[in-house]
């Protein structure tokens, strides 16, 4: 048990991932984070992006965050996230139509706030199809 630890990714609406891991590997604020098994404790944000979930039985999970707070102590990992979608869950379709949609939002922006919220938007957007290009080139 001491080479794993437990991951949790979480979203708003449901548990998405839950299980032991041998290793993750996800965007922290200032870069990439590796967190192994008895990592020193810590909580921090984390930016959009893939969160890639090394599980004991040596395969890989990949999950998209929008962004959250990551918790790591030494036998636990939780992710928090207000959207977190499965990698295998991604889909090519809805991302470049919320992409194109966020585009919209962007030009048609009329106020600092607007702008501010659309460009978070693309940024999100932008970061699950670079996600889903890295998930689909590992398959």
């Amino acid at each position: 048990m001491a080479n794993t630890i437990h991951v949790d990714v979480v979203s708003a609406e449901e548990s998405i991932f839950s299980g032991e891991a041998r290793f993750v590997a996800l965007p922290g604020e200032a870069g990439e984070l590796g967190i192994y098994p008895r990592h020193t404790p810590l909580i921090t944000r984390i930016r959009p992006g893939a969160v890639r979930i090394e599980t004991a039985d040596g395969g890989e999970e990949f999950v998209f965050v929008a962004g959250g707070i990551l918790e790591v102590q030494p036998h636990t990992v939780t992710v928090l996230s207000d959207t977190a979608i499965r990698g295998k869950d991604l889909d090519d379709e809805k991302a470049n139509a919320a992409k194109a949609a966020a585009e919209e939002a962007l030009k048609n922006a009329k106020s600092d706030i607007d702008i501010a919220m659309a460009q978070s938007e693309l940024a999100v957007m932008a970061a699950q199809i670079a996600a889903l290009r890295k998930y689909r080139q590992k398959k």
